[in-house]
């Protein structure tokens, strides 16, 4: 059977691409925030271009969008290669992070349909709704429902504006309106599936300067995030001495230079603090509290569980020397992610076959494949991004040739995939 004409995926995927980006919850901007009004209408439109290329959809407990592109009947009691990524963002972030990991499987599925070919397994094309912890302060919300990890602990977190997880889901119509036996039940049977395989972009400029479209990843670092609140003493700014003072926010300042030199001093270590808070602060009073967050990462577990002691006992020292008290609540690691060879050895036969370096890299970022990885084996695609390779950022960039070519890869390692014996 011939090959389905794709000669404008490309072109459809980016189209796409903007035109989700319409439903944000910032003017000028994009910002999509889990069970949000923009959120919900992302969330149907995804549903409708699932329904469009062919699949059969339905939205789960937590929101996660899953379309099935059915296998073709002679192949009997078919198993599930399932695909995806998050279409949640980042405040002010890029329109392809995770949303190309959706929308290019959607194009190619549509292509696949319309050539009336059909594979002998199921396809299932998951948008999860919740990965980036924007609103909830929790990443992979919804992966971890599919792989049957959700902590019932997170239907008490309240966003900024006191909302409980529970309360958004029995607000939000979707099925089961927040019962925890729902949200169990919407875990997947690892039995039935034969692997998870994600589309990406790098988020990063390494296949930029190696002049190459598309790669294949290694592993994803694990990462573990924090939040600090550091506690001193309120008192006016003028009379005040310097030496007598019990500020929270030079304490904090301490303490975050501390997380940057000491996740400089191993090669795969980063550590970033990006978000920091004076509450209820004032011009004329010295802070009494400063909050901070901590994300700290590694492409080894050993190695960022290292850095985590060393800052946890810094940050203690730094807070007794000053005055000050600090508490520092960790939210449960993600830890590193291998991703399966035979699965990265089919995505690299298919860039060999077009002629293509099949260039391997582990990934700095978290994806939702790492919550797959506890119930299948995982393989990640990365395709290159422009603009130095910046990414949760509006710059964040890639072409529709890249895409187009994205997209060819990944028709071609469908129509050859292989299952694991």
């Amino acid at each position: 059977m011939t090959q389905p004409a794709s000669a404008s995926l490309g072109d459809t995927i980016l189209a796409h691409a903007d035109e989700l980006a319409r439903f944000s919850d910032m003017e000028g901007g994009l910002t999509c925030a889990y069970l949000t009004p923009a959120h919900r209408a992302a969330q149907d439109l995804l549903a409708q271009w699932m329904a469009a290329a062919g699949m059969q959809v339905r939205i789960d407990a937590i929101g996660n969008v899953i379309g099935r592109y059915a296998a073709d009947p002679a192949a009997g009691d078919a198993r599930v290669l399932m695909t995806g990524s998050h279409f949640d963002t980042v405040r002010n972030g890029g329109r392809y992070d995770g949303r190309l990991g959706i929308l290019l499987p959607i194009a190619v599925i549509g292509a696949l349909n319309q050539a009336g070919i059909r594979l002998p397994y199921h396809v299932d094309v998951v948008a999860f709704a919740e990965e980036e912890g924007l609103r909830f302060k929790t990443s992979f919300l919804a992966s971890s429902v599919l792989a049957g990890r959700f902590d019932p602990a997170l239907l008490e977190r309240q966003d900024t504006d006191g909302v409980t997880l529970r309360e958004a889901l029995a607000v939000s119509g979707l099925p089961g309106a927040g019962d925890l036996q729902a949200l169990r039940a919407a875990a997947l049977d690892p039995a039935s599936l034969l692997g998870f395989v994600e589309v990406h972009i790098e988020q990063g400029p390494v296949l930029l300067h190696h002049g190459l479209p598309l790669g294949v990843v290694t592993q994803i670092a694990g990462s573990s995030r924090f939040s600090v609140r550091v506690e001193g003493l309120a008192s006016h700014a003028g009379t005040t001495p310097m030496g007598m003072r019990r500020d929270a926010a030079a304490g904090a300042a301490e303490m975050i230079l501390l997380v940057e030199q000491r996740c400089a001093a191993a090669p795969t270590l980063v550590g970033t603090v990006g978000q920091l808070q004076v509450p209820d602060g004032s011009s004329n009073v010295i802070p009494a509290a400063c909050t901070f967050s901590m994300d700290i990462r590694a492409g080894e577990d050993g190695i960022r569980e290292a850095a985590i002691a060393d800052i946890v006992a810094g940050i203690a020292q730094i807070a007794a020397r000053r005055g000050l008290t600090a508490q520092v609540e960790r939210v449960p690691p993600v830890n590193n992610a291998p991703c399966a060879r035979w699965l990265m050895d089919q995505f690299g036969a298919v860039l060999k076959k077009r002629g293509l370096q099949a260039f391997e890299l582990p990934s700095g970022a978290g994806h939702d494949a790492m919550m797959m990885q506890r119930v299948t084996d995982v393989a990640m695609l990365f395709v290159r991004c422009g603009n130095g390779g910046i990414s949760h950022n509006p710059l964040e960039t890639i072409t529709a040739d890249d895409a187009q070519l994205a997209a060819e890869v990944f028709v071609d390692f469908l129509r050859h995939f292989q299952p694991r014996g």
